[in-house]
């Protein structure tokens, strides 16, 4: 059951819970307009590319993408220079993004939902483990970078 606690299975519940009130319970709301739908694009395609860009760097520096398991390198280089978790900052805004293109007006909660279930399953615990192993590092790099953006 283990390898069903990963973030992308949250992401893509929430991306289905939103389509499902878009499609069956849309309650004549609207975004209304284009607008949505551009902005939809272009925060969806920005959480893929910032997602993209993590792995990109969690691979070139050898250490694992796996939320549960202790990276064997504190990576500090590429979009972890600006967030100390790009891919779950890639997650939110994938999920507000297809909310948008969705036009699931109701499902906007679940934008900070996922927020909160991607802070206190992955992100607290990961961080507590990262502080244990580079204690002094992750203290510096914790101070110089803040944890979403």
């Amino acid at each position: 059951m283990r390898w069903l606690d990963v973030p992308p299975v949250w992401l893509v519940a929430c991306a289905v819970l939103a389509w499902a009130q878009a499609r069956f319970w849309p309650m004549g709301l609207s975004f209304g307009g284009d607008w949505a739908q551009l902005l939809g694009g272009l925060l969806a395609g920005a959480g893929v590319l910032l997602m993209l860009l993590a792995v990109y760097e969690l691979r070139r520096q050898h250490t694992t993408v796996l939320p549960h398991k202790t990276p064997d390198r504190l990576v500090q280089s590429g979009v972890f220079s600006r967030s100390r978790n790009p891919i779950y900052l890639g997650d939110v805004l994938l999920l507000a993004g297809l909310i948008l293109r969705f036009d699931a007006v109701l499902a906007l909660p679940l934008i900070p939902i996922l927020t909160w279930v991607l802070e206190r399953r992955f992100i607290l615990p990961e961080e507590d483990r990262m502080r244990r192993k580079y204690r002094a590092e992750f203290a510096r790099y914790e101070q110089k970078v803040r944890r979403w953006v």
